[in-house]
């Protein structure tokens, strides 16, 4: 563990200089809202233009902690179907990011599905993306990065509760978030896109990860990190976690007027 994971979509999905990024963020970060102390959370992970506002507000109403979990969709295909980056920090534009290793190994020992793996992360932005808002409201902070690709209900459930574990074998469970980076419906009007992913909203708000499981194949919802979201859901079930809050909700369509195709983005907190 020792190299330096470098950026892969700075200049692209969010400015690529520091004082560009840093003004854009402030720009979405509303510091008046009453921080919640959240154990887990569903933050968008696209383009700061279009999910950025949503991103922003999840993190926002997060009292900042030490440790971050984040896990995002493997979009590549490439590498591990889980993944944890043996990076031993993230690079972005605001500075590097230190990765927990104590955290990462414990996480690593206790799953049967992690492995070491840096091709899952290596071209994958999902994770990336969530770092400079992070950095923006917690200081000092390190995090865990796991990349996810398609399993099964049975597998992201053990995922789940092997994190948690993780978290209290370590004595760190208020020390620890975990974040699920994700997207909702792909490229569908903007009434087809809220509609469906109110249905899997509603899921998560009542913290029903096999629920949402079914209604992602039952209804056809596109939501790429539905995987993130349900290890999320189930390690802050075993952290602590009794009920959730939907912090905002917008498309794609809100910020380009095209409402025919759509990105829907979704911020939760899991408190």
């Amino acid at each position: 563990m020792a190299a330096i994971r470098n950026p892969f979509v700075a200049g692209q999905f969010y400015p690529g200089t520091s004082q560009a990024l840093a003004k854009m963020i402030e720009s979405m970060t509303d510091k008046t809202v009453k921080q919640e102390d959240a154990i887990g959370a569903l933050s968008p992970h696209a383009g700061y233009i279009y999910s950025g506002p949503v991103a922003g507000s999840v993190f926002a109403s997060m009292k900042p902690r030490k440790n971050y979990v984040i896990i995002g969709p493997n979009h590549t295909g490439m590498g591990e179907a889980f993944g944890l980056s043996t990076s031993s920090s993230w690079k972005t534009p605001l500075g590097d990011v230190p990765v927990n290793k104590e955290l990462a190994d414990r996480i690593k020992e206790n799953s049967k599905y992690i492995k070491s793996d840096d091709l899952s992360h290596e071209a994958e932005h999902s994770i990336e993306v969530q770092l400079p808002f992070l950095q923006s409201v917690a200081k000092n902070f390190s995090f865990v990065p796991i990349s996810v690709s398609y399993a099964g209900l049975d597998a992201y459930e053990s995922v789940g509760r092997d994190i948690a574990k993780a978290v209290k074998d370590l004595k760190m469970a208020k020390d620890v978030a975990v974040i699920a980076s994700s997207d909702m419906t792909h490229y569908e009007s903007q009434a087809s896109a809220k509609k469906k992913d109110s249905v899997a909203i509603e899921s998560i708000l009542k913290l029903d990860e096999s629920e949402l499981f079914k209604n992602i194949t039952k209804y056809d919802i596109t939501m790429c990190g539905f995987a993130p979201a349900i290890i999320m859901i189930v390690a802050a079930k075993e952290l602590g976690a009794r009920s959730a809050k939907l912090v905002k909700y917008q498309t794609s369509g809100d910020v380009s007027g095209d409402f025919s195709s759509v990105v829907g983005y979704a911020g939760i907190i899991i408190i």
